[in-house]
């Protein structure tokens, strides 16, 4: 199974997002997993006070919880993680996919490996069911994001060494943690960031704890509203059809 080839998994979720934990703890159960598994980590997301030098508090919030996660990983000795967002979903094709991942990255030699993302980028075919994403692409994914044992504290140091910077600093301040993803690989072209084709995951649409609030999401009608509409799109997207 794919998910052996991680020591910890690791589900970031804000507490008091009870919702999306019982969503996360479903998507983990289709493919044999969940919350209380013993590779499965419930990560408490940060929640700051302050934007910090941010975009946003959500932001700062996002970046902190995935640099906490990589740091819990390394007290604790572990190898390769994965990462999910708690609005992370796995496709319909999920079944099929996992045994041909599970194959392909065993034989690869890999830094990164991005389940899904949500914008366009420049790649090639590795092997069957994994692109080779170019270091210069940047990318919108890390709702499902893995990290090989030997790159986890580069990218923690590297987060580290962004937090002391100032917001637009050259080098790379404080920014969204996909951005700080992508100037990590950036300035690290000798390491291998592969991306699932077909799509592993997709982020599940969901009302956002990063950016404020839509108006839809502010009312408690229209809430009520959107959040059906949701679940009618996500339902879409993971229905397996025959």
């Amino acid at each position: 199974m794919w998910f052996e080839l991680f020591d910890g998994i690791f589900v970031i979720n804000l507490p008091a997002r009870a919702d999306r934990r019982r969503e996360i703890d479903q998507q983990l159960r289709r493919v044999g997993l969940s919350l209380t598994h013993e590779r499965v980590v419930l990560f408490p997301a940060v929640r700051p006070d302050a934007p910090g030098g941010f975009p946003s508090i959500g932001a700062r919030g996002c970046f902190m919880s995935h640099l906490g996660a990589m740091r819990m990983a390394q007290a604790r000795g572990m190898g390769n993680i994965l990462i999910l967002e708690d609005d992370c979903d796995f496709s319909k094709e999920v079944d099929e996919l996992l045994p041909r991942l599970s194959s392909a990255l065993q034989s690869l030699d890999w830094a990164l490996f991005y389940g899904g993302a949500l914008n366009r980028f420049e790649a090639q075919t590795a092997v069957p069911g994994l692109q080779s994403v170019q270091a210069s692409s940047g990318l919108m994914g890390s709702h499902c994001i893995a990290l090989r044992a030997k790159v986890v504290p580069v990218v923690a140091a590297y987060f580290d060494a962004m937090l002391q910077r100032p917001p637009g600093s050259e080098e790379g301040g404080p920014m969204h943690v996909d951005g700080a993803y992508s100037w990590f690989r950036k300035d690290h072209p000798e390491l291998t960031t592969l991306m699932a084709e077909p799509e592993l995951a997709f982020q599940r649409s969901s009302a956002t704890d990063i950016h404020d609030k839509r108006w839809f999401d502010r009312w408690p009608v229209l809430r009520h509203a959107s959040t059906l509409a949701r679940r009618c799109r996500n339902w879409w997207r993971t229905k397996e059809f025959a």
